[in-house]
């Protein structure tokens, strides 16, 4: 079985995450999931004081970050320059959020990577996850990151099933995947770069890069002009 379209050059811009040595130490994003804890509070130790501020224990941001009063951040945590935390958000910790992001009203957000530019504005949830540069979740829409059965999570690839060796594991978003408003996407999700969720869409498994998800078993290509 050839899983390349799974393997961090596949999915992901390395350049646009502090969090780059950690993907070139693994082949595919989900294996970096045990190691953000402790990626994240080394990493926040090395921060430029003139920079960042520790406004908690283990919870860094950058000077030019919007932090609403409402917010809750919880260490470890690292949140990028230029990047909005908006009413409501909570940050349960083992979080790198990264440059220009947003962090929207009522978004939790636990052991994750978020690459910059990201956008998550709206009752999401983003639970061991991975979202590559540009990602945008649309309002509502949620990445569950636990079986109903409690057992670890494959991603369903080719008809095959990929075993991830975790118990928890939501979702890998590629580089400028846009997910539709209420979509949720299962334990095991892997979208391509480009991908685009219809709203309610409900996903288990891989979509490959530059495709529309419609519904279950009705996917296209894109065509660019």
């Amino acid at each position: 079985m050839n899983t390349e379209a799974l393997k961090c050059s596949s999915l992901l811009d390395l350049e646009h995450t502090a969090a780059a040595s950690l993907f070139k130490a693994v082949v595919y994003p989900w294996e970096v999931l045990p190691k953000i804890k402790e990626f994240v509070a080394e990493y926040g130790k090395s921060l430029d004081p003139e920079e960042y501020n520790e406004i908690a224990p283990e919870v860094w941001v950058h000077k030019t970050v919007k932090v609403a009063p409402t917010a809750s951040l919880n260490g470890p945590c690292v949140i990028g320059e230029g990047t909005e935390v908006r009413q409501g958000a909570f940050v349960r910790g083992s979080a790198l959020i990264g440059k220009k992001c947003v962090i929207g009203n009522s978004t939790e957000v636990k052991n994750a990577i978020i690459f910059d530019n990201c956008e998550v504005p709206h009752y999401n949830y983003v639970g061991d996850s991975v979202l590559g540069f540009h990602a945008h979740m649309g309002a509502g829409s949620i990445l569950s990151n636990i079986k109903a059965d409690k057992k670890n999570v494959t991603i369903a690839f080719e008809g095959e099933k990929v075993p991830t060796g975790l118990r928890k594991m939501g979702a890998v978003l590629g580089d400028w995947v846009d997910l539709g408003c209420n979509s949720v996407c299962n334990p095991g999700s892997v979208i391509g770069r480009k991908t685009n969720l219809y709203p309610l869409s409900f996903v288990r498994g891989f979509v490959p890069a530059d495709h529309v998800y419609k519904k279950q078993g009705e996917v296209a290509e894109k065509h660019y002009d």
